[in-house]
């Protein structure tokens, strides 16, 4: 029965088997870490060969049956009595290659036993393999995580890989640095799922391609705070987070300019405007879009977020509920954040971060009375490219002025 095993490739390469059949099983999952030269990662079947009943091979170094001889891999003869050790060829300092320093650390060889081929008495890659072939490895060499150059053929037995059980996770060993007295700490590395991976990718686009710009402004949720309370007495129970939507939408609608994106040749405008919401979920942060947000209610806007950010956190959301916004909205005031700077999701121009609210004390400028304020800091952050300091201070006073008095926006 053919198989496949790991090989020690410095570079991720599509290998085609030399075996014609279906693949049966898959024993390393992708992403898996730490897989052993000669571990076992897949098994083959013949064509009608029943897939189901297929089972891990023993060992390699096990006697085959007979009958399995031709398809059971060939392990290569005894190899001879090692020759003595040769003589070094060098004299004066050594130099080594990186490679072969590293094939000859880990295996505990004596750099002096290596015959230098290189130019200048140079020991290359090449030398430290042909004295690992010759040289018994000691057995006190020290074990590194991931071999870097494969070992001699020998016939010691191959270890054979157990599949983990299903969804659990693959029992990676810490890594520390070996052989080097005072090394740090030891530490256990995470396999990054797809959707971090993507997380991590579309940050770090957004951090190194957009010029960020930040402006802050503080909103009085007074008048938000009483509509929502006349609104539930009616049984309409919205959040403040569905009039913070509704209030960006209704001010992207008198500010077109600041609904656009940038498209690689230039500024873009978009005839809709999507508003996209943050949801944390176990997997990672996703944004579901709320659609056409500015002709929407409060009440519908309300009812949308909930059955999103529902979907998002089962991971039943489908590609167009959450691709295609023109504007973000990230909330953190439910956790007590204060007040933050969001990253831009591209090719989006700005992002709005919202923080939670808090009593102040402040005096009215029209006769000089103390107030308590429910204030309410909201940061925007913007593309520069798209949307100027000017331009982000003029939407985030008409935004605030939107907020600060719910009735100008159409709740029906």
């Amino acid at each position: 029965m053919p198989f496949v095993r790991s090989r020690p490739d410095k570079a991720v390469v599509t290998l085609e088997s030399n075996d014609d059949g279906i693949l049966a099983r898959i024993l390393m999952e992708e992403g898996s870490r730490n897989v052993r030269l000669g571990t076992l990662i897949a098994l083959m079947v013949d064509e009608g060969q029943d897939w189901k009943q297929v089972e891990i091979p023993p060992p390699v170094a096990a006697a085959p049956p007979a009958t399995q001889a031709a398809a059971a891999p060939v392990v290569a003869p005894a190899a001879p009595p090692p020759p003595p050790p040769p003589t070094p060829a060098t004299s004066g300092p050594l130099r080594l290659s990186p490679a072969a320093r590293h094939i000859l650390d880990t295996h505990g060889l004596d750099p002096k036993l290596a015959t230098a081929t290189g130019p200048r008495g140079l020991i290359t890659k090449e030398d430290a393999m042909n004295l690992l072939k010759t040289s018994p490895v000691p057995k006190a060499a020290p074990a590194m995580a991931a071999p870097a150059a494969p070992a001699a053929p020998s016939p010691a037995p191959i270890p054979v890989a157990t599949p983990p059980p299903p969804g659990s996770r693959p029992n990676i060993p810490p890594l520390s640095v070996p052989g080097k007295p005072g090394a740090p700490g030891t530490f256990t590395e995470i396999p990054a799922s797809n959707v971090r991976r993507v997380i991590a990718q579309r940050l770090t686009q957004s951090k190194t391609t957009i010029p960020h710009a930040y402006a802050s402004v503080d909103c009085d949720m007074a008048a938000v705070t009483k509509l929502r309370k006349d609104l539930a007495k009616e049984q309409i129970k919205v959040s403040v987070n569905d009039f913070i939507i509704k209030a960006a939408a209704v001010t992207l609608k008198e500010m077109p300019e600041v609904n656009v994106t940038w498209s690689g040749d230039g500024p873009r405008a978009l005839d809709s405007i999507h508003i996209s919401i943050a949801v944390a979920t176990d997997k990672g942060l996703i944004t579901p879009i709320i659609r056409d947000a500015a002709n929407k209610g409060v009440q519908e806007i309300s009812a949308n977020v909930k059955a999103l950010a529902q979907k998002a956190r089962d991971g039943k959301l489908l590609p167009e509920e959450y691709q295609g916004g023109s504007f973000s909205i990230s909330n953190l005031g439910m956790f007590g954040i204060s007040g933050f700077s969001a990253v831009i999701n591209p090719p989006q121009a700005c992002i709005l971060a919202i923080g939670t609210s808090r009593a102040e004390l402040r005096l009215r400028e029209d006769d000089q009375t103390l107030r308590t304020l429910q204030l309410m800091t909201v940061t925007l952050s913007s593309d520069g490219r798209l949307v100027d300091d000017g331009l982000a201070s003029r939407f985030l006073d008409k935004f605030r002025a939107n907020l600060e008095r719910p009735q100008r926006m159409a709740l029906a």
